[in-house]
């Protein structure tokens, strides 16, 4: 049965385990948030034959190129670790793509490591940073690793809302969260669940009060080549004075698609740099070998792979917009990403999380309930998010189901 209803958050450790003598058996950093509501939509998914637009990943193949390359590693017997900090190769095509984007020199030697996906970049980062009682600034909604991520650092999280329809910060309500007990803020630009993209503006007040606090940024930039209708990703490290407070993390997974192959990475100034360093590789020494090997492939394609990326990634959105509308939901408009943010208040549901038990038990749909990206779950009760990263025929036959709901009602 679908747990939902809200985000993770620090709790009691009512109810935790208890071996002889009453010793408790499990820490109490565990005990303040559930499983993953994302991952849990998948297994329901797969529970009930369902097509999955829950979790983020393509049902599409990656590109050739990618695929030859991991298997020429393979054949040369490429599998043992690297450096620890990655793949010199790696680190050196993303020095490269990095001038190439932002006109900004980094030290492939002293200012890249190479991770288990973004994923753990962004865990290794705040416990390399983060001490136990600082505070880390989090948007809300957010992804839902960020709050156990702060959790598991013994730091606690600050929430500040992006408020609706577009998602916009308060700058007065974001100042108001900065004190001198904050050590980090999280942001994650092109936005997931929401599909924002941070304008310069708002990068520019998010600058300012880390410049004026001294507060370190640890943005996550995964969709960062998926952007639509001209809009244009910038990274917060590009702005005057943020390299030396910025750690810009990325990954293969989401513009290659290749979500399982987990080779992520970091950019920081080298003091930020060697603190990553030491955690990442006492968690887990080194990524993947031969898929590291192919990252330094997709890292040198063509800019006609980009464009062509952005483009059809566009089709599917305008297909997974129409698809929600004519099925009764109010979709959000994604600027970037590729998810969707739909209103499900019209079909009447008493909370978003029986919406997605009855979409996926029903209807043969996974969704995520919206309650699982905020702090306090009833401010996302009315919507859930879908995914479209996936193949137009799958999208078409998900929003045919889908349309089912109209005669529900």
């Amino acid at each position: 049965m679908f747990r939902g209803g809200g985000a993770p958050a620090v709790s009691s450790v009512a109810g935790r385990p208890a071996g002889k003598d009453g010793m408790m058996l499990v820490a109490d950093r565990v005990t303040g948030f559930t499983e993953s509501v994302i991952r849990e939509m998948t297994r329901l998914a797969e529970h009930h034959d369902a097509i999955n637009l829950a979790q983020g990943f393509p049902d599409f193949p990656c590109p050739r190129e990618l695929k030859d390359a991991a298997k020429e590693a393979i054949d040369a017997d490429q599998n043992q670790y690297t450096f620890t900090w990655g793949l010199r190769g790696l680190r050196e095509a993303i020095a490269r793509r990095w001038q190439t984007q932002k006109s900004m020199a980094i030290d492939p030697e002293r200012e890249v490591v190479v991770t288990c996906g973004a994923t753990e970049a962004i865990a290794t980062a705040i416990k390399a940073l983060v001490n136990p009682g600082e505070e880390v600034i989090v948007f809300e909604p957010f992804y839902e690793n960020y709050v156990p991520d702060v959790v598991l650092a013994g730091a606690r999280p600050r929430f500040v809302r992006l408020h609706e329809p577009d998602f916009h910060i308060d700058s007065e309500e974001l100042r108001r969260a900065f004190n001198y007990n904050t050590k980090a803020i999280i942001l994650n630009t092109p936005h997931n669940p929401t599909g924002k993209v941070f304008s310069h503006a708002e990068l520019q007040i998010i600058a300012s009060l880390c410049l004026e606090w001294d507060v370190m940024a640890i943005c996550d930039e995964v969709y960062e080549h998926l952007v639509y209708d001209g809009i244009k990703h910038i990274s917060l490290a590009t702005l005057p004075g943020m390299a030396e407070l910025t750690i810009t993390i990325s990954s293969l997974s989401k513009t290659y698609g290749v979500t399982g192959w987990r080779v992520g990475w970091a950019i920081a100034q080298p003091e930020l740099m060697d603190a990553i360093r030491k955690v990442h590789d006492y968690t887990t020494v080194a990524a993947p070998h031969p898929f590291q090997e192919a990252g330094v492939t997709a890292l040198g394609l063509a800019d006609t792979y980009y464009e062509q990326l952005v483009q059809g990634y566009a089709r599917r959105r305008s297909l997974m917009l129409d698809g929600l509308t004519a099925a009764g939901f109010r979709p959000h408009v994604p600027q970037g990403s590729y998810y969707v943010m739909a209103d499900i208040s019209i079909f009447g549901y008493p909370t978003d999380a029986a919406f997605a038990e009855h979409v996926v038990r029903e209807l043969g749909v996974a969704c995520v309930p919206g309650s699982s990206f905020y702090e306090h779950g009833e401010h996302g009760r009315n919507r859930v998010r879908f995914c479209f990263a996936k193949r137009p025929e799958t999208l078409a036959l998900a929003c045919q189901r889908l349309r089912r709901l109209r005669e529900q009602t």
